[in-house]
């Protein structure tokens, strides 16, 4: 589907979503969340995200030395049972360039340890189904957590 049938889908929905008086922008990134979802909203804003991010981070004095990009967060326990929702927000990589470009994802573990501590292990890997096939990319650290409100 070309970006302009892309924006009109877009458009049509948020105005049958969001009411008929409501002004629509084409970048209304609230309305293409709640249209099409979080995968399709990170994948649209990733570089704009990433940006920010590295901005950010320079800023404040912490810049990140290596090459950089926003993928997806996948939670496994999702993706097993429903892997249509399996993306819940995004995560900012960062290791060296190949490495970086190899980067699809990032997988969601959570477990409980002991019945007192909450954990959550973000591991980049190299597809978009971690449910199937669970690679770790070797020398990628998440150097960013972003939450998306919906």
């Amino acid at each position: 589907m070309n970006g302009a049938r892309m924006l009109a889908v877009v458009v049509v929905a948020a105005l049958v979503v969001g009411g008929t008086a409501a002004q629509v922008r084409g970048q209304d990134i609230f309305g293409i969340i709640k249209t099409l979802g979080v995968g399709y909203a990170v994948r649209t804003f990733a570089p704009q995200i990433n940006d920010f991010i590295n901005d950010l981070l320079q800023n404040r004095g912490v810049a990140v030395r290596e090459q950089t990009k926003v993928v997806p967060i996948l939670s496994l326990a999702i993706g097993i049972g429903n892997p249509s929702g399996a993306y819940i927000g995004a995560a900012q990589v960062s290791g060296p360039r190949a490495a970086v470009e190899r980067t699809q994802a990032v997988a969601l573990l959570e477990a409980d340890f002991q019945r007192a501590f909450r954990i959550k292990a973000y591991v980049p890997v190299d597809n978009l189904q971690p449910w199937q096939a669970f690679r770790r990319v070797p020398g990628v650290g998440v150097s960013a957590i972003v939450d998306i409100r919906i």
